[in-house]
């Protein structure tokens, strides 16, 4: 966002520049998860793509499928993890943490194709139906499903606001769920012969992923068009912050986004009292800020009167039209 605010009408930070948004707290653990979590995808990816071909089985090859992507997903969300804890420089002036959200954005844009891939596998399976192994196929699928358990509590537990170990998550969760399906199928064709249930399974696999791809590609794709984050509205925000100090005679040119994960940030005008005292004023409208919505980065802007900017959202009288 480009506010091109004129320092000389009052532009009040009242903050340090560091827009590095202190992520240390999480960065490296989440960045050891990821990496164990793409090892261990990687190595069961190879044993589950082994065991379909031996056994025949479409659940396994699409679950096989399933974790190479998910292991390049979990490979780009720890390169993310890892790029968005450089800190900020004179090009990147907010640092890199949006990569992360980038690459959360990404992992669920493959999810689609994956899925688009193993429908219409199935669908050739339905009408082709071929036989299968079903022992081998049992026993590869239980130990990929104990091995996606395993994944799977090791990224639990992150940021709620992080959407590159959330979509690291989904990938994982998949996953999990296409070693049900095969160990399912598994046991339908062992018990009952029923080697149609190996495509249906992984087409029902197939649309529980779609959804949650659907999910994690708004989420994503609202933080990378610096939507308001959830839970935060703009009315609300601009009626707490003018009753947050007697002085303070209107509220405008709000704007709240999230650059990533535990990261928000504002940027407002405020128009004052003749008189006010501008240092009790900025503190109270950070403070506020921070207690009620966890903005960390706020930068406000006082108005001598009426709005110098002539943008929407400030009225004839410098006002905000509501």
């Amino acid at each position: 966002m480009s506010h091109d605010h004129a320092h000389a009408h009052g532009h009040s930070h009242g903050h340090a520049h560091d827009h590095s948004h202190d992520h240390s707290h999480f960065e490296g653990s989440s960045e050891k998860k990821l990496l164990f979590a793409f090892v261990l995808t990687l190595v069961m990816l190879l044993v589950e793509a082994a065991g379909g071909l031996v056994s025949g089985s479409l659940a396994l090859l699409a679950d096989a499928g399933h974790m190479l992507v998910d292991a390049l997903a979990l490979l780009l969300a720890f390169l993310g993890a890892r790029f968005a804890a450089r800190p900020a420089d004179a090009r990147r002036t907010y640092g890199y943490g949006r990569i992360e959200v980038l690459a959360g954005f990404v992992n669920a844009l493959t999810q689609f194709a994956l899925v688009a891939f193993i429908i219409f596998e199935a669908v050739q399976r339905l009408f082709h139906p071929e036989p299968i192994l079903s022992k081998i196929m049992l026993v590869v699928a239980g130990v990929g499903l104990v091995a996606n358990v395993v994944v799977l509590r090791t990224l639990h537990g992150h940021d709620p606001d992080d959407v590159n170990i959330a979509g690291a998550s989904l990938h994982v969760l998949g996953d999990l769920l296409g070693s049900v399906a095969a160990v399912l199928a598994a046991l339908a064709v062992m018990w009952m012969g029923w080697l149609w249930a190996d495509p249906v399974l992984s087409i029902l696999v197939s649309l529980l992923i779609l959804r949650s791809a659907w999910s994690l590609l708004r989420r994503s794709g609202h933080i990378l068009l610096e939507g308001t984050p959830e839970g935060v509205h703009l009315d609300e925000v601009t009626k707490v912050l003018h009753a947050s100090d007697p002085a303070i005679l209107d509220i405008h040119h709000v704007h709240v986004w999230q650059m990533t994960a535990g990261s928000r940030m504002a940027t407002l005008h405020a128009e004052l009292a003749p008189g006010a005292d501008q240092a009790r004023v900025l503190t109270a409208i950070k403070t506020t800020l921070s207690e009620r919505w966890q903005v960390g980065h706020a930068t406000v802007q006082f108005d001598p009167g009426e709005c110098p900017d002539e943008l929407e959202g400030c009225g004839q009288d410098g006002r905000h039209s509501h």
